[in-house]
């Protein structure tokens, strides 16, 4: 369960590459659905705006929390918290 409230975010460039990965191999490589085919929503997604969201606010966290003295895996812990901080 805390597992799910922690924000999963990867530098734009590495999401952006999994996820030109998934929509070669039509098929989830990572989380719940992993295995199962992608449906043409999905598929979407992958090349869309949408998803880099969470990425655009965990590396905000991170680099604030690095302006803030904070140590990398202080702020990498940070980073990945859902919510205000």
């Amino acid at each position: 369960m805390a597992r799910e409230m922690e924000r999963r975010w990867f530098v734009p460039n590495k999401r952006a590459k999994s996820y030109a990965e998934e929509r070669r191999a039509k098929v989830h490589q990572h989380g719940q659905k992993e295995g199962r085919e992608l449906t043409d929503y999905e598929a979407g997604m992958r090349s869309g705006y949408l998803q880099c969201k969470s990425d655009h606010a965990g590396l905000y966290k991170y680099k604030k929390a690095l302006e803030e003295g904070k140590s990398k895996s202080e702020a990498k812990k940070i980073s990945r918290q859902k919510g205000k901080r």
